[in-house]
């Protein structure tokens, strides 16, 4: 099993539209949720959502090729390309052998709004008004097929649509095959834009959404004692991994490490977590034993933490679960007060925000984290970013149909 370093990284989000920008709201609990624009809300129990704003997908991408994909494939390019850029690798230069390098892409519903949007255009425009390019911009795999097709990636490259834990599938997926010396780079994590009003519709009247209508800004709000629901996102978070020794041969600078990685399912339910979030507690535990890790190892905990009333508190308590007394040492916050949930692509700036922590030494807090459930009962790290000393970080995802996926990163 070959070592594994984080060397890239790259973002596009409801509060950044690259990296830096994305990880400066993080730290400052900086919301990038607001009233939903793309369709009308008007007199709509929930109207929050994390919106990617004043994103050129012609500038960043070529019109011609933006014309062709869908919108989370345009997402998903521009952060590989930026993750690219950020892992010092240069087209001609020390670009990775073709065959040797991989994409994985995780994503929950792909092109979701373009199949919609044709279908309520049919009735009206006739099928001759079909654009050549519908098919192509609607395939949920494809963004894995634009970025290697972009990045003339010749290895594996491969789409995991596994609800919200898909991101943290897909590195998991290219971490091993990364150590097993199956590839030795790869770009892997997630990409969505699934904001349409019948997904968006269909989440409210499960009541999943937060209901807070009077601030949308404020709706997200993991862990708070009146929480009520998440807020749909949209936007991409990828990282760029390496085996070691390729990183070392071309002096890379390693941003973090990865040190384990673990997926398991509740089989239970396909909406609700297991009781005591059992399957999420033995994802975690899994995830320390594969890289030879304690509870007292991890630091910081980026939690998935959803703001739903089901979820934050069975987290909580499943942490509590794995990490036993080491528990109260621990940082553990959610970064999605700030972004919303990606959904498919939570995990990949979830991962993005890890690596960073663990690069500048210092845990992003819960946003709009004014007044905690006493049944979440962690150090939340509520409304302001500490500093601290950190050698490993573990994030966590997990989607409906009980699917779990946790990866640990470790400091470079």
């Amino acid at each position: 099993m070959r070592d594994v370093v984080v060397t890239g990284l790259g973002a596009v989000s409801p509060c950044g539209l690259d990296v830096p920008t994305t990880w400066e709201a993080m730290l400052a609990g900086r919301s990038g949720t607001d009233r939903v624009t793309h369709f009308d809300v008007t007199g709509w129990p929930s109207n929050a959502a994390g919106e990617v704003r004043g994103f050129d997908a012609d500038a960043r991408l070529g019109a011609r090729d933006a014309r062709r994909m869908g919108r989370f494939m345009t997402f998903g390019c521009a952060a590989a390309e930026e993750a690219m850029a950020s892992a010092g690798l240069v087209r001609g230069t020390n670009w990775p052998e073709m065959e040797r390098f991989g994409v994985w892409i995780g994503s929950g519903i792909g092109g979701f709004p373009e199949i919609c949007g044709g279908a309520e255009r049919l009735p009206h425009d006739g099928v001759s008004t079909i654009s050549p390019w519908f098919i192509p911009r609607s395939l949920i795999h494809l963004v894995a097929g634009h970025i290697s097709i972009r990045l003339g990636a010749g290895g594996p490259s491969l789409l995991i649509a596994t609800a919200c834990a898909a991101s943290n599938h897909a590195i998991g997926d290219a971490y091993r095959a990364i150590a097993t010396g199956a590839v030795d780079v790869a770009i892997a994590g997630g990409a969505e834009a699934s904001l349409h009003a019948l997904g968006f519709g269909g989440f409210m009247n499960m009541r999943a959404l937060s209901r807070r209508t009077d601030r949308p800004d404020a709706a997200s709000r993991p862990f708070h004692r009146d929480r009520d629901g998440f807020v749909m996102a949209e936007g991409s978070g990828l990282v760029v991994l390496e085996a070691g020794e390729h990183a070392r041969a071309r002096g890379a600078r390693t941003l973090a490490t990865v040190l384990g990685y673990a997926a398991t399912s509740d089989a239970h339910h396909v909406t609700a977590p297991a009781p005591d979030h059992a399957g999420a507690a033995r994802c975690m535990a899994a995830a320390l034993r594969s890289g030879g890790l304690a509870p007292g190892d991890i630091d910081y905990i980026n939690a998935h933490g959803t703001g739903t009333p089901m979820n934050d508190p069975a987290e909580c308590a499943a942490i509590r679960r794995v990490f036993g007394s080491a528990a109260d040492q621990l940082c553990v916050s959610s970064t999605k007060g700030v972004t919303g949930h990606l959904l498919g692509a939570a995990g990949g700036v979830e991962a993005v925000a890890s690596v960073c922590a663990l690069r500048d030494g210092v845990v992003p807090p819960t946003a709009h984290l004014d007044d905690i459930d006493p049944a979440c009962d962690l150090d939340l790290v509520p409304l302001v970013a500490r500093p601290r000393r950190l050698r490993a970080a573990m994030s966590n995802a997990f989607g409906f149909g009980g699917t779990n996926a946790v990866v640990v990163f470790g400091a470079a």
